[in-house]
């Protein structure tokens, strides 16, 4: 199958412009599915949640997912992407997954990074997989992969691909990314952006760009640089993710001694 990660550098607020210039990146891309960054349609930092809130999504009637459910419709494909979810007087940092026939999924952040513990309502939907077809997959958001719990309940619960809007800031992910793949034997699929925002005086973000994809032996089969909005189309093979052995005799899954695991 055909994937693809997009690198944006959103403008803060401008949800239209911010939108529609996705849209017509992936209006020129021939995928199967498709990732886009954390927050892709508003930017990132919100100066508290009354501004985050004024700025929310209704999942389904908002324009982000309408636009890209619209799009995912016409062209036959899955687009998973980040936006500022309202819902009632709470706002979450979500993920949704849209599809030919409208949403599909729905994934809450679990681990709030830094000052969105201030503005954002911590995630309460499970880690589920979704089946799209061509394969199964997982969502998580940005510093959901310093708990490497995340991508390992993921993977056993059948993820072949782990799609990861991103902003990200730490330098480490993307190399961290390597390993959760490694020690899942599944397929990362990290969409970040680029770009500078300040909207809080003393708390400059730098985004460090590097989005990728991952193959289940490691193997960094794109990378984006850390500078310019960018987009790439891999191939890949989801029946590599599905054979968990390393050798004849050691299976990642088999072999875990969930005995030792107890705290």
């Amino acid at each position: 199958m055909k994937v693809a990660c997009i690198q944006t550098s959103p403008v803060f607020g401008a949800i239209k412009k911010n939108v529609d210039d996705a849209v017509k990146k992936i209006s020129r891309i021939d995928a199967d599915l498709v990732v886009l960054p954390e927050l892709f349609s508003t930017g990132y930092q919100f100066r508290d949640k009354k501004e985050a809130l004024s700025y929310g999504e209704d999942v389904r009637t908002g324009y982000a997912s309408t636009m890209l459910a619209g799009l995912a419709k016409k062209k036959k494909m899955h687009i998973v992407a980040g936006i500022n979810e309202r819902a009632g007087k709470k706002v979450y940092n979500s993920a949704v997954l849209v599809g030919p026939n409208g949403l599909c999924g729905l994934y809450r952040k679990g681990h709030l990074f830094w000052n969105e513990k201030k503005i954002f309502s911590p995630g309460d939907t499970e880690l589920n997989v979704y089946d799209i077809g061509k394969a199964k997959i997982g969502l998580m958001v940005c510093f959901d992969w310093i708990f490497p719990e995340v991508a390992r309940t993921l993977a056993l619960r059948g993820a072949d691909i782990l799609c990861q809007p991103s902003n990200l800031v730490l330098p480490y992910c993307p190399q961290a990314m390597i390993t959760r793949s490694i020690e899942n034997r599944v397929y990362s699929i990290v969409a970040n952006r680029v770009g500078t925002e300040e909207r809080i005086k003393g708390s400059r973000l730098d985004f460090i760009g590097q989005s990728e994809v991952v193959a289940p032996d490691g193997e960094v089969l794109w990378r984006a640089g850390g500078k310019r909005t960018a987009s790439k189309v891999v191939d890949i093979d989801p029946r590599l993710a599905r054979n968990k052995s390393i050798n004849p005799l050691n299976n990642l899954f088999k072999d875990r001694r969930e005995d030792l695991f107890a705290l």
